[in-house]
């Protein structure tokens, strides 16, 4: 969703490309996650292009505050990160 507006699948698929396969979301946890995302205030629901044959699928966007918490989330990350490659914890293709 940082990377535009997407549906549950495509944020299953975004997901496991991104991960390179390592995590693959269940459409229950998905979704589980995308209510407790939504009544944060975290995302949003918006208009995604029409489906063909009249199915609407709903669409996510990550909101301003959304964006903030990423970003505070992937800070408090980063020195965790730095320790693990300091200490061969780790390569960089895992």
């Amino acid at each position: 969703m940082g990377d535009g507006d997407r549906h549950g699948y495509g944020i299953m698929r975004a997901v496991q490309e991104h991960t390179q396969g390592r995590v693959r979301l269940g459409a229950g946890a998905l979704y589980d996650s995308i209510k407790r995302l939504l009544a944060q205030g975290l995302i949003v629901e918006c208009a995604g292009p029409d489906e063909a044959g009249g199915e609407r699928r709903r669409y996510y966007r990550l909101t301003r505050l959304g964006r903030q918490v990423v970003g505070a989330e992937a800070e408090r990350l980063a020195p965790l990160v730095e320790i693990a490659r300091n200490k061969n914890l780790f390569s960089e293709g895992t």
